[in-house]
């Protein structure tokens, strides 16, 4: 178990772009995609059935709010929006995390089934492509102005 201390979503360091009363939006180590942001409680907690109610809408406040921003900045056209609830799910990090990952026609070879490919055990392309990761991790003015329009819009989204 990763404590507190040692959590990189309780320690955001430089990938944290947003911060509200309840949750934090940070950008994604490994994005899938470029822009892959991460929606996570500011508090410690691993499963969904810890979290409180206003928590929660927090949660899909900060989902929002992230979407409009990827729209705003990036010129996001889609969306892949889920969260991996326990180490079976796939989830690695024990924090509770919702990704938000932005889309563009063109981005994918075969983008048909989304989210639902996770269940398939089909191997994620992502996993073995370094490079790829690398290519999809946004240039520092990239990271300025996505950080801009999250303050512009204040704790709305707390």
């Amino acid at each position: 178990m990763v404590l507190p201390m040692e959590c990189p979503f309780c320690n955001p360091g430089k990938s944290l772009l947003y911060e509200g009363e309840l949750i934090r939006i940070l950008l994604d180590s490994y994005p899938a995609n470029r822009g892959h942001l991460l929606v996570v409680p500011k508090r410690h907690v691993e499963r969904w059935e810890e979290l409180g109610e206003d928590e929660k809408v927090a949660l899909i406040r900060g989902m929002e709010l992230a979407m409009e921003v990827l729209r705003e900045t990036l010129r996001a056209e889609a969306f892949n929006v889920g969260m991996n609830l326990g180490r079976e799910a796939g989830q690695t990090v024990p924090h509770l995390h919702l990704h938000v990952i932005p889309r563009w026609k063109g981005d994918s070879k075969n983008p048909r089934g989304g989210i639902r490919k996770a269940v398939l055990d089909l191997e994620d392309e992502n996993l073995n492509l370094r490079k790829r990761w690398e290519r999809n991790r946004l240039k520092p003015d990239e990271i300025r102005t996505l950080r801009e329009a999250f303050n512009k819009r204040g704790s709305r989204s707390s």
